[in-house]
């Protein structure tokens, strides 16, 4: 199927409740320059006009989705998630079934990368247009990396120069991902984000080059720090 026919769909996985983050209410939901993080990181996918629908992967007892205007949007969907991001993936995928092909493309973006630009994931979505598999934004690692031994002593000095940070949103085929998660998942497999489903699988994503300013919300600094790349943008 050429990519021209390829429809494009969205899941975000936003069930987690951000341990990290000091706060009872889940990291998602912060305020950030006014709106909750989730709202900024759905506003960011709703910005591509081919996108036909998002699913939003939520909390079984989750009190605080129905109050974001993204809920009543027309082309997003909230489920159910599961117990792990993998999981919740997989529920979005699920639901839909029966709407995409299996050559169409699914972007997976954190609910807590709220500043990734718009114009990235264009960019993203065309240079991997005729890929078979799909890939990942990333940034090349350019701090010298050290592996930790016991007691958080140096046990070595890593070679950075085939070393990058995986980021989101991450794109793939919509019938290879969701046969890859279902397999790893089955297979009791530890998927920390889709792209290791797929190289489980064997495929091999491409990497494409994103920015350090699409941070993803992990501890309470990174709030502030969101604000800024935020206002630097309106500016």
């Amino acid at each position: 199927m050429t990519a021209s026919v390829s429809k494009l769909w969205a899941v975000v996985p936003a069930a987690g409740v951000g341990s990290r983050m000091q706060s009872t209410t889940p990291k998602q939901y912060l305020l950030l320059a006014g709106k909750p993080v989730l709202s900024h990181s759905l506003s960011r996918l709703l910005a591509l006009s081919a996108l036909q629908q998002v699913v939003v992967a939520v909390a079984a007892e989750d009190a605080c989705w129905p109050s974001l205007p993204e809920a009543s949007e027309p082309r997003v969907l909230a489920v159910e998630g599961g117990r792990e991001r993998a999981d919740s993936v997989l529920a979005g995928l699920s639901a839909l079934a029966g709407k995409a092909a299996a050559d169409d493309w699914v972007l997976v973006h954190d609910a807590a990368r709220p500043c990734v630009q718009s114009k990235s994931i264009a960019a993203m979505v065309a240079a991997l247009a005729d890929h078979p598999v799909g890939g990942i934004m990333a940034t090349a690692i350019a701090d010298t990396v050290k592996q930790a031994g016991e007691s958080l002593c140096v046990e070595a000095t890593l070679d950075r120069s085939r070393l990058w940070a995986a980021q989101t949103p991450q794109l793939f085929r919509y019938g290879l991902l969701k046969s890859a998660l279902e397999k790893a998942l089955a297979a009791g497999v530890a998927v920390t984000d889709e792209a290791s489903a797929l190289e489980w699988a064997g495929h091999t994503p491409r990497l494409f080059a994103g920015s350090k300013t699409n941070l993803k919300i992990t501890v309470p600094e990174d709030i502030r720090l969101a604000e800024l790349i935020l206002a630097a943008e309106e500016e």
